[in-house]
């Protein structure tokens, strides 16, 4: 067990093995994406929206990319430039879910876009609250 552990991130905290969590899942999801449209829909399942596979691997591209950002903070919180890139991600995540689902319609509140704003939502607060923890 002890040699599992020295591949984790090494700071102290939760916040690193949250991030952690979340690129696993995350990447997980992006190649989900790229065998299946389906679950992308119950994100954008508003009654005139199509979402085709190249959708699907469109938003597993960019989950992937998130997620690669995610893990070196998870790995480095110290750094103020990798915390800041994953603070970014999900500010940009968060205005993504939000200009689909109240501007441009595409998306409807339920459990496929609830649960990624509710994980974009809580993740920023906690970096948020967290920055003076790891940055100095």
């Amino acid at each position: 067990m002890e040699n599992l552990t020295s591949y984790l991130p090494q700071n102290e905290g939760y916040l690193q093995y949250w991030l952690l969590l979340l690129s696993v899942v995350s990447i997980g999801n992006s190649i989900q994406s790229y065998l299946t449209a389906s679950y992308t829909r119950r994100i954008y399942s508003a009654p005139e929206t199509t979402v085709t596979p190249l959708h699907a691997r469109t938003f597993g591209t960019y989950t992937a990319v998130v997620s690669i950002i995610r893990l070196y903070a998870a790995y480095d919180l110290t750094d103020p430039m990798l915390y800041q890139l994953a603070i970014w991600t999900y500010v940009v995540a968060l205005g993504h879910f939000y200009s689909e689902w109240l501007i441009f319609r595409t998306a409807r509140w339920g459990e496929g876009l609830a649960g990624p704003v509710v994980i974009s939502v809580g993740s920023l607060a906690w970096m948020l609250s967290q920055w003076g923890q790891y940055i100095r």
